[in-house]
C-alpha cells in the first residue's frame, strides 16, 4: 500500500465496479450515487424493477457504466443466475449487501413463512451474495472488498415486534467476522455497517403504521428521545461511511462494525 497516495486517489472508486442490492431507494440509491460519483461501475439489484430503472436513469449523468438487474434475493436461484450472468473477467471489485426488510410481526405471532422470507432477504441473500463474490475473487487471485449491512437493533434490541429481522442482522454481524477472518489472507476485506434511526422510503412506511400501533409510538418517542445528535439521520450519511469502506481510505480494516446510528448505541 502506497502510504503516500493522494487523498483524491485513495478515496476515489475509478475502474472499479461494484454490485449494490437493495439499489433501488434508500440507503441502497444513495450509495449507488455516492459510487457512481467516485468513478465506480456498477450493478444495481433489486425486486422493483421501476425503481431501479428510474435511479439508473437520474444517474445516466455519470461516466460509469450502471446496470440495472431486477431480481428477488430471497430465491437463490436468481442470484446464481445473476452471477453466472457476468462475463468471465468482468467480477466486481466491492459488494455491498444492503436489501433488507423489516415487517412488524410478534414473536407469538410469526408463522414460518414470515421468518423464511425475512431470513432469506436479510441473511441468506447476504450468505450467496458474499460467496460467489469470493469465489470469483479468489479464482482470478484478486482481492475486494465486501460492506455488509446490519441493523443496531442487532447489538441492541429496542423496537418491538422485530425479533425475527434482529436475529437476522445479527447473522450478518457474525458472517462478515467469519469471511474477514477466513479470507483477509486472500486480501479479501469485509465490514459491516449497523445503521439506526436513518429516514428513508421503508422507515417512513414504518412510522406510517406506528399510527396504529400505541406501542411503536412510544418505541418512537423513546428512540429520538434517546438520540445523542438529537435527530434522525439520513441515507446519505450511511452512503458516505459505506463509500469509505470500500475505498483504499480503510486499507487496514477488516471485519469491523461500525454504528452510524447518531450515538444511539453510546447512550
Amino acid at each position: 500500500m502506497d502510504e503516500n497516495k493522494p487523498l483524491i486517489e485513495l478515496i476515489s472508486l475509478a475502474g472499479k465496479t461494484a454490485v449494490i442490492t437493495g439499489a433501488a431507494a434508500g440507503m441502497g440509491e444513495a450509495t449507488a450515487r455516492r459510487f457512481a460519483e467516485s468513478g465506480a461501475n456498477l450493478h444495481l439489484l433489486d425486486i422493483d424493477e421501476a425503481g431501479v430503472a428510474a435511479v439508473t436513469q437520474s444517474l445516466a449523468h455519470c461516466p460509469v457504466r450502471i446496470t440495472p438487474h431486477t431480481l428477488d434475493l430471497s430465491q437463490k436461484s436468481e442470484i446464481d443466475t445473476f452471477w453466472e450472468g457476468l462475463a468471465e473477467g468482468a467480477e466486481p471489485d466491492i459488494i455491498v449487501n444492503n436489501a433488507g426488510i423489516f415487517p412488524f410481526r410478534d414473536f407469538l405471532e410469526t408463522d414460518e413463512a414470515l421468518l423464511q422470507k425475512v431470513t432469506d432477504i436479510n441473511f441468506t441473500a447476504v450468505y450467496w451474495m458474499c460467496q460467489h463474490f469470493i469465489r470469483r475473487r479468489k479464482q482470478n487471485k484478486q482481492s475486494g472488498v465486501i460492506v455488509n449491512v446490519s441493523s443496531i437493533e442487532a447489538h441492541l434490541p429496542f423496537k418491538e415486534d422485530l425479533a425475527h429481522y434482529t436475529t437476522g442482522k445479527a447473522a450478518v454481524i457474525a458472517l462478515t467476522r467469519a469471511l474477514a477472518r477466513d479470507y483477509g489472507r486472500s486480501g479479501i476485506r469485509a465490514n459491516v455497517i449497523l445503521p439506526g434511526g436513518i429516514v428513508t422510503q421503508g422507515t417512513k412506511a414504518a412510522a406510517r403504521q406506528a399510527w396504529k400501533s400505541p406501542g411503536l409510538i412510544k418505541d418512537g418517542i423513546n428512540f429520538k428521545a434517546r438520540l445523542p445528535l438529537g435527530r434522525m439521520g439520513h441515507a446519505d450519511e450511511v452512503a458516505r461511511v459505506t463509500l469509505i469502506l470500500a475505498s483504499d481510505l480503510t486499507s487496514y480494516m477488516t471485519g469491523a462494525a461500525i454504528p452510524v446510528d447518531g450515538g444511539f448505541l453510546s447512550a
